[in-house]
């Protein structure tokens, strides 16, 4: 049979119909604007413009390098683009080029006269021969009329659009996890200085209560203030550096390798330039920006597809099998035009009775397709949480800082006028040392809330989507 006669049964499995039912997707299940209007006016800039501090900016440059959950999100996506090469070439022809030499032995009573054919040996009532064989095979090539290999290439191929995504969500998260775990080291590591310096003022107070207390110059209760303020400064002291090392190590886990001895100088929290204010948008721009919310639609049309591949199993499969070559008996004379063979062995199968797997195949595919309607759902209704969240906090964290700020002036002028004020005799040394007390509590307040506000800001930041350095596989 001439190959040229398969082409009509080709090009109707190119127009064959398809069985996947037609996709809409639900309206987003959140309100139309966010309960608090975004502050800022441009749009969200890139990461390396967000992260301004040049020693976080290396940091977050390794981890995309060395973070290994990026590395398995980047493996997925090649284990899905493999799949999909996989699955597509079940939709085409399988050709293989088959060669060689068969030789048996037949009965005299099968074989008949045996004309031509050599006697067995031993004089046996039989003839034996041999046959050479050249062929070009087309191994079962299902004509796609229903469309089921269709509707299984596109839901391996939205499967692999929403493993780009994933890694698009992954190369986010490993950026926002790096800038909070760096701000976490910069919090300790300025906690560590703040009470260290702080113990040093209270160690010089301890020396001269002590000299004062046995000169008959300063009660017993004074020295016992100052020796407990030097003690519990001790004690934070001890807190602060535990603290310090464990947001190293976890700085250290997000970037997924040691930090290079060579990074530049660290910027200090207060002087952090990373914008609060972000321009967010409107909930609906989330879904164009978000991507795991992206990936959860992709999973939604990967699951629509699997539906129509279960319909299309409700009807015959039509396969064909053929070959077209050269037999012989002889080697030297296999490719003369009169040892041409060939052979065609179209098939159809048809399902009768089983037991109920087709349908329950299919109502399994329209229930991960609701689940995954509902995983979209909720992934939109995730984001617009965490970007309102980011709103108040950006409203309302410039406020508390300022507000702890100037707490913290307040305390250092009170420290300052009772030191005075003790100095000459017309305040008691304890009302000067609680003054000391509370100018340390609101410093490490201030650094707290400074720091809360940063990492809202990373949390707006991701929450928005961000930009990473990747388009969208949409």
């Amino acid at each position: 049979m001439k190959i040229r006669r398969l082409s009509p049964m080709l090009l109707l499995a190119a127009n064959a119909c398809t069985m996947t039912p037609k996709l809409t997707l639900p309206s987003p299940p959140v309100a139309s604007a966010y309960p608090v209007a975004p502050v800022g006016s441009e749009g969200v800039p890139e990461w390396r413009e967000m992260f301004g501090d040049p020693r976080l900016q290396r940091l977050i440059a390794l981890s995309l390098a060395e973070n290994r959950d990026l590395r398995i999100a980047a493996l997925n996506a090649e284990a899905a683009r493999a799949q999909i090469r996989v699955q597509r070439a079940q939709s085409l022809p399988s050709l293989g080029v088959e060669g060689g030499y068969t030789r048996q032995r037949q009965p005299a009573s099968v074989v008949g006269a045996g004309v031509g054919l050599t006697p067995g040996s031993n004089g046996a009532k039989g003839f034996e021969f041999g046959q050479f064989t050249a062929q070009a095979v087309l191994s079962s090539f299902e004509i796609d009329l229903f469309g089921r290999l269709r509707a299984l290439n596109d839901a391996a191929l939205h499967r692999y659009l929403a493993s780009m995504e994933g890694q698009r969500a992954v190369r986010l998260t490993v950026i926002g996890a790096v800038a909070d775990a760096y701000l976490a080291e910069r919090l300790a590591d300025e906690q560590v200085r703040l009470t260290e310096a702080t113990l040093a003022d209270w160690r010089t107070s301890l020396d001269l209560t002590r000299r004062l207390h046995a000169a008959g110059q300063a009660s017993g209760v004074a020295l016992a203030q100052s020796e407990g303020l030097v003690r519990q400064a001790r004690a934070d002291l001890a807190q602060r550096q535990r603290e310090h090392a464990q947001a190293t190590n976890a700085l250290t886990l997000a970037v997924g390798a040691p930090a290079p001895a060579d990074l530049p100088a660290p910027v200090g929290l207060m002087e952090q330039p990373i914008p609060i204010a972000l321009a967010a948008g409107t909930p609906s721009d989330l879904l164009f920006r978000r991507p795991d919310i992206l990936q959860a639609e992709q999973e939604l049309r990967a699951a629509n597809a699997d539906v129509g591949a279960a319909r299309a199993a409700f009807f015959p499969r039509i396969s064909l099998t053929a070959a077209f070559g050269f037999a012989s008996r002889a080697l030297e004379g296999l490719f003369e035009g009169a040892n041409r063979s060939w052979s065609f062995a179209p098939s159809i199968t048809a399902p009768i009775f089983r037991s109920g797997e087709l349908r329950g195949n299919l109502e399994l595919a329209r229930v991960r397709g609701s689940i995954a309607v509902a995983t979209y759902e909720r992934a939109i209704q995730t984001a617009f949480r965490e970007v309102a969240d980011g709103l108040a906090a950006s409203a309302t964290y410039g406020t508390q800082l300022a507000e702890q700020e100037e707490a913290v002036r307040q305390a250092e002028t009170r420290a300052r006028l009772a030191g005075m004020l003790f100095q000459a005799g017309a305040a008691s040394r304890l009302e000067w040392l609680d003054a000391n007390r509370t100018t340390y509590a609101a410093r490490q307040a201030a650094l707290i809330v400074r720091r809360e506000q940063l990492a809202s800001a990373v949390s707006l930041y991701r929450a928005l989507g961000g930009d990473v350095d990747t388009r969208s596989a949409r």
